[in-house]
């Protein structure tokens, strides 16, 4: 919480040499990097939407409301006291004021309301402000932005959800769906013998009468992890006769019942603290099948090719995020007569960080405009199903040291609570968990080369075109075909051709995109020898205060 006018005069000494709270600054109008990529791919028309969010991220009642909603963490209910089960998670009213900003600025739902082009550009930078904000809800957000598409295909249950999901109003009272404004959901899949596994689920789902499409079935089993325990609609995969099914099961029955859905207990998590995972078990409990029986998990990629969206989004705004407060705090300490932000050094880690910043940044909103161009180039949809992946493994990969760096520059204050670092900190681990930890990923990545050969011959397309204006990328581009096409994609290579595709990505978007210092400060680091393997370690060629000014102008 920021204070007004604290006393400075203590009876020892005075309080001096302390930067002053990061506050009242707009989040979007500062990003350079942001706002130039927001224009180029073609989101620019939602400059409005997104002024007025960046300036929340900044406002130091939504920072305290964010404080909150992680420092009081969600409670599980089970019974009332007359010791009849409800199965309700009660969460500190912040989490909902949180929750109704994000449907305000419709980050769960642009797309599927604005229905025009640059609209997950939008909405994707929308995610980038928000994850600097606050983390927690945007697991429910993405998990609604994940469904709606898929519902789509079930336009019996699309008529009666969609409207609700894709409201602006966000609804935090426990009552009928139909008695409110709008809804938001959970998704769970897990199960303890399985993981990822989802062939080894053993929750069961069985028809009420006749099986498909649409029609209703009876859950039993459980369910080791449900993200979002308190929405109104979790989003199940189970077992059928015929395989894996996908299926909607709604906290409140047509006839006005609740639906038998136990919660066991709720996760005490390393971090996502005012998210509330829990464990739960279907005992009978009613869910209407969305797609084919056995067809599941082609249902569950296609939700996740948008949820891994997000677990690409969220980290990249945490970059941001950790990149604004190490450079705000470093422009206002001094240490040996000189501020921190003109200390070589720190320069050199500045830079660095800003560098990887950008190029999270640009590949992202690349991805963006795939997915918007998707409706109507096959093309495009390819190169985003394959792309978000890359992205997905490898800015999960760099989030946590990125923080762990930024949180250093601070010294010991930055290891504070009263900080906002390491609430970051513990949250940076978990988006590479969600939607596929990085072997899941790597696999996926081998997968679309060798189901869906479109995805590899888009993705080396968009590299080709900056073929010959750096030597270094040249040499990757080479190595990783060869890595593709003539050493047939071993597994054990997976992770490695991940990281090789996730650079190389970058490396071009920013020779695209980016002012040449800041280009060539990636490829002679990231593609080259010239830069260490731990941040502030680049080269002296580089132009360190064109980078810093660019990255946060002041």
């Amino acid at each position: 919480m920021s204070y007004p006018q604290p006393r400075t005069q203590l009876r020892t000494h005075v309080v001096e040499n302390q930067p002053p709270p990061l506050e009242f600054v707009n989040a979007y109008e500062q990003d350079t990097v942001l706002r130039e990529a927001v224009e180029r791919e073609g989101g620019a028309w939602a400059n409005d939407n997104l002024m007025a969010l960046g300036g929340k991220v900044f406002d130091p009642e939504w920072i305290e409301k964010a404080n909150l909603a992680n420092r009081i963490v969600p409670e599980l209910r089970r019974f009332n006291r007359f010791g009849q089960r409800v199965d309700t998670v009660e969460f500190h009213p912040s989490w909902h004021d949180i929750m109704g900003l994000a449907f305000e600025h419709e980050v769960h739902a642009l797309p599927w309301r604005a229905n025009r082009s640059g609209s997950h550009v939008a909405r994707g930078a929308a995610e980038i402000l928000f994850s600097q904000l606050e983390c927690g809800v945007l697991c429910p957000v993405d998990i609604t932005y994940g469904i709606v598409p898929m519902i789509r295909k079930q336009p019996e249950l699309a008529k009666v959800w969609e409207p609700l999901m894709i409201s602006k109003e966000y609804d935090s009272r426990q009552i009928p769906h139909w008695e409110k404004k709008g809804i938001s959901m959970a998704f769970t899949s897990t199960e303890k013998q399985g993981g990822s596994d989802i062939r080894r689920n053993s929750t069961f789902a069985t028809p009420t009468g006749q099986p498909g499409p649409g029609n209703e079935y009876l859950l039993t089993g459980h369910k080791w992890f449900c993200s979002a325990a308190g929405a109104d609609i979790i989003f199940v995969v189970a077992q059928t006769e015929k395989g894996p099914g996908c299926f909607l099961v709604p906290r409140w029955l047509p006839d006005g019942t609740r639906n038998p859905i136990s919660l066991e207990r709720l996760k005490d998590k390393l971090g996502n603290k005012s998210n509330a995972s829990t464990e739960l078990e279907f005992e009978g409990t009613h869910g209407w099948l969305i797609g084919e029986e056995g067809r599941g998990i082609p249902t569950v990629m296609e939700f996740m090719l948008h949820t891994r969206f997000g677990c690409a989004l969220i980290p990249t705004g945490m970059m941001r995020l950790s990149l604004t407060q190490a450079i705000h705090h470093t422009r206002n300490r001094t240490a040996f007569q000189r501020r921190l932000v003109d200390q070589p050094l720190m320069r050199n880690v500045l830079a660095d960080l800003a560098i990887e910043s950008e190029a999270a940044t640009t590949m992202m909103m690349r991805i963006a405009r795939a997915f918007d161009a998707s409706v109507s180039d096959e093309r495009e949809r390819a190169f985003g199903r394959i792309s978000v992946a890359v992205a997905k493994y490898w800015v999960n990969k760099r989030i946590v040291p990125f923080v762990h760096e930024c949180l250093e520059t601070h010294g010991g204050p930055g290891y504070i609570e009263e900080s906002v670092m390491p609430r970051v900190y513990r949250e940076s681990p978990i988006h590479g968990i969600w939607e596929g930890p990085g072997n899941v990923i790597s696999l996926d990545i081998l997968r679309a080369f060798r189901k869906e050969p479109l995805s590899g011959e888009v993705f080396f397309e968009e590299l080709e075109l900056v073929r010959g204006q750096d030597a270094r990328l040249d040499a990757t581009i080479d190595e990783c075909r060869a890595l593709v096409y003539d050493d047939h994609m071993p597994e054990l290579r997976a992770r490695y051709l991940a990281e090789r595709m996730a650079i190389a990505i970058q490396a071009a978007t920013l020779i695209r995109t980016a002012p040449n210092y800041v280009a060539d400060a990636f490829c002679m680091t990231r593609l080259g020898d010239e830069g260490g393997k731990a941040y502030g370690t680049l080269p002296m060629s580089v132009d360190f205060d064109a980078i810093i000014q660019r990255a946060y102008p002041g």
